[in-house]
């Protein structure tokens, strides 16, 4: 099958594609999604090639540091199109073909911020919590008939993203940054193998375990030293919000006294 590649910049894409096509034929499409209805032109532009589309990969995306109330709203609504409506369009014009024909699938690139809050990148968190919350959606709704929808939630990753979301330095992309090959093959490897939701790496899928096990996040205290979200965690029992001690904490992440049900609240 062709491999059709898709991005802004003409020259890179080419790049890219003469790189490629010793192994496997290359069409490159090239689509700025920020502009309104880029989504279905690149569509219809795949289509008017003959090429029937197997899987999709909504890869393109990027994020924004700062006060949502100080970030320019042309910015904004820019990566909302880019990382929101441009994934959903292209999912919606896909996704029936792909049912029809009874093969072939979805992955969808969100982020491992899907599953919290993100003061000062607020609107970038909120468009991984979506595109994550519709791909969840789709994989039960296209599963029936031999389709599969996948969420890849990776965690910093070494990309030209920190670069353009102003986070390059800061203590979470200078930790433990993944190589993109590796990110890219654990997400391949669990598409096929009929998964909802890809977490790479093991520091990532614990951190979200972590998420998921909180009662519930108390954001009044967001300034992090690097300006990232600061968030701090708590437990939840039986419904009621219960701050815990230093050295409650400390017992129950040794395991011990864990409370007996935990819910988000």
């Amino acid at each position: 099958r062709p491999l059709v590649l898709s991005a802004r910049r003409v020259e890179r894409l080419e790049a890219l594609a003469a790189e490629l096509r010793a192994r496997v034929p290359v069409e490159v499409v090239p689509a700025d999604l920020a502009v309104p209805c880029a989504a279905d032109a690149l569509v219809a532009a795949v289509e008017a090639r003959g090429v029937v589309l197997h899987t999709l990969v909504n890869n393109a995306g990027f994020g924004l540091r700062g006060r949502f109330a100080t970030l320019p709203a042309g910015d904004q609504a820019e990566m909302v199109a880019v990382n929101v409506m441009a994934p959903t369009v292209l999912c919606r014009l896909v996704l029936p073909g792909l049912i029809a024909r009874r093969a072939g699938g979805i992955l969808n690139v969100a982020s491992v911020v899907g599953y919290l809050p993100g003061p000062n990148m607020a609107a970038y968190y909120a468009s991984k919590a979506y595109l994550l919350s519709l791909s969840e959606a789709l994989y039960e709704e296209a599963r029936p008939h031999g389709v599969t929808v996948t969420a890849v939630c990776p965690g910093a990753t070494a990309t030209e993203f920190s670069a353009r979301a102003d986070v390059d330095g800061t203590k979470r992309f200078t930790g433990n940054v993944m190589n993109p090959e590796a990110v890219a093959r654990q997400a391949v490897a669990g598409h096929l193998a009929g998964r909802a939701v890809v977490i790479p790496g093991a520091a990532n899928r614990a951190a979200v375990r972590c998420y998921q096990k909180a009662g519930f996040v108390e954001s009044k205290r967001f300034a992090a030293p690097d300006g990232l979200p600061l968030l701090r965690l708590a437990w939840t029992r039986d419904d009621s919000p219960l701050r815990l001690s230093r050295r409650q904490r400390r017992r129950r992440s040794l395991g011990r006294h864990r409370p007996s049900q935990l819910r988000r609240q």
